[in-house]
């Protein structure tokens, strides 16, 4: 006879397989959606100018970032050269060629990469060329 009724104690355990799969699942969650930043958020710094800023309806929109590469409203131009950057505003723009263009030009931007832009969009037909600029501070426009 036992006295004592000595039981074996029943540790419990955490299986940690499904913990695993569940921090796999997210890890590739987040690598895959960090690949979908892409270029929405082009930074530019725009040359500074002061005067009146010109209105326009709804401007086709040409991106030229400071490395000289160009993209035309959301689509980015793969080839360099102006044949490239014709065809893509043909693709995005249609035949409008009485819509006006905005062209933003970072400030470091290559001067050339301008006129490239410039001399395609004129070859098109497009007349009516806005260059987007940045107003300057309220402090630095009143000390000049």
């Amino acid at each position: 006879m036992r006295i004592g009724g000595h039981r074996p104690v029943d540790e419990p355990d955490i299986n940690l397989v499904p913990l695993i799969d569940v921090i796999l699942v997210l890890v590739i969650f987040f690598v895959v959606t960090a690949t979908f930043e892409g270029r929405s958020a082009l930074k530019l710094e725009l040359p500074r100018a002061t005067g009146e800023a010109a209105q326009a309806g709804d401007p086709l929109d040409v991106i030229v970032n400071a490395d000289g590469r160009y993209f035309v409203e959301d689509r980015e131009v793969l080839q360099p050269g102006a044949d490239a950057l014709k065809a893509t505003i043909r693709d995005v723009g249609g035949g409008e060629h009485d819509r006006p263009v905005m062209l933003r030009a970072d400030a470091k931007t290559p001067y050339q990469a301008v006129i490239t832009a410039q001399e395609a969009l004129g070859q098109l037909g497009y007349r009516r060329i806005l260059l987007a600029v940045a107003n300057p501070p309220a402090a630095a426009a009143g000390a000049e």
